[in-house]
């Protein structure tokens, strides 16, 4: 019961969270200097073709209508037109949204698998060298710009050392589309294709390294000092006098209980690194969402730009909703809080 009213909660919150993101996004988009039928058609259409586009996209009806139709269009999964592509806004974001997600998912795998490794290697080895050392490549991924990694890791790999391709995301005369899940590599695996699969992970590797320093830095710091405070406990002390092995007493009384402030870290990673991989994806040449919501943007197409923020914001708030679910899983005391 008191996991169903924790989750309950959760879900509420997430829909009030959803319907005021829906609010602000329609405001910003309307107070935008600027009409958006003008800007589609540009300076020299004519004052008939203005208002016949208006008309069309409901631009002369009441701000309260507006509203409506929009959140109509929501309820039914309609993001409205592209005046960029002048196709439907959903298609423009289904085929670019698999791409950022296979980006991102690859950025948190790389992140999770080395940041909380070198934060439990650093919280064993206090204040030496290991500490030192994981101490410093911490600051120094959190303090180097997503860009000038990307272009670093551009110029070494792909123009010096000549090991991995540094656009695009399979070579030009390799023809593949990925229409199961959007996932190269999850759908090159259920075609059995293996070579899609090897030139895939081998396109993948820069940009999602590029993305995943900062959060790997941030994931290290977090376990880091979570399992110095856990170290701390008199029941670590017990199981230390008992003779409990000493991989036993670090990986299961240690890390479990150090685990929810990193995993709470990643979720909030994972979901906003949705809409700020743009940088890391147009050094790359990478065809996801993020890019092509800073082309509608610099475009200042607005049905794909509300379409954009608000997919984004969705995502967000899902993972979110799973996060809270996994640590209310992983420490019962958030669940038993988070109930009341």
């Amino acid at each position: 019961m008191e996991f169903l009213l924790f989750l309950l909660r959760r879900v509420l919150w997430s829909i009030l969270v959803l319907v005021g993101l829906s609010i602000v996004i329609f405001a910003i988009a309307r107070v935008v200097p600027g009409d958006p039928a003008r800007m589609a058609l540009g300076p020299t259409a004519t004052a008939e073709q203005v208002a016949d586009l208006q008309e069309k996209l409901g631009l002369n009806k009441p701000i309260v209508e507006q509203y409506g139709m929009f959140v109509a269009g929501l309820s039914r999964g309609d993001l409205g037109r592209s005046l960029l592509t002048e196709r439907p806004v959903n298609d423009d974001i289904r085929e670019t949204f698999g791409a950022t997600f296979e980006l991102v998912l690859a950025t948190i795998t790389l992140a999770f698998v080395l940041g909380v490794p070198l934060g439990v290697a650093a919280a064993r080895w206090k204040d030496k060298w290991p500490d030192t050392l994981v101490r410093i490549l911490a600051i120094f991924s959190a303090v180097t710009p997503s860009f000038f990694a990307a272009l670093l890791l551009q110029i070494l790999a792909g123009y010096v050392l000549h090991i991995l391709p540094t656009t695009g995301r399979l070579p030009h005369n390799m023809e593949f589309v990925a229409s199961i899940t959007g996932l190269l590599t999850v759908d090159s695996l259920l075609a059995g294709r293996l070579d899609v699969f090897g030139e895939a992970l081998r396109y993948l590797l820069l940009p999602a390294t590029a993305l995943a320093l900062a959060t790997m830095g941030q994931i290290a710091r977090i376990t880091r000092s979570s399992m110095i405070d856990v170290a701390s406990q008199d029941y670590i002390e017990a199981s230390r006098a008992f003779g409990v092995p000493e991989p036993i007493r670090v990986f299961k009384y240690m890390l479990r209980p150090s685990f929810v402030p990193p995993l709470t870290i990643l979720g909030l990673e994972f979901a906003s690194l949705i809409g700020n991989a743009f940088v890391v994806e147009l050094v790359f040449a990478w065809p996801g969402m993020a890019a092509y919501g800073i082309r509608t943007i610099l475009q200042k197409d607005l049905n794909a730009v509300m379409g954009v923020v608000m997919v984004s914001g969705v995502f967000f708030v899902l993972v979110n909703l799973v996060v809270d679910v996994l640590v209310g899983f992983v420490d019962p005391r958030v669940r038993i809080r988070g109930s009341r």
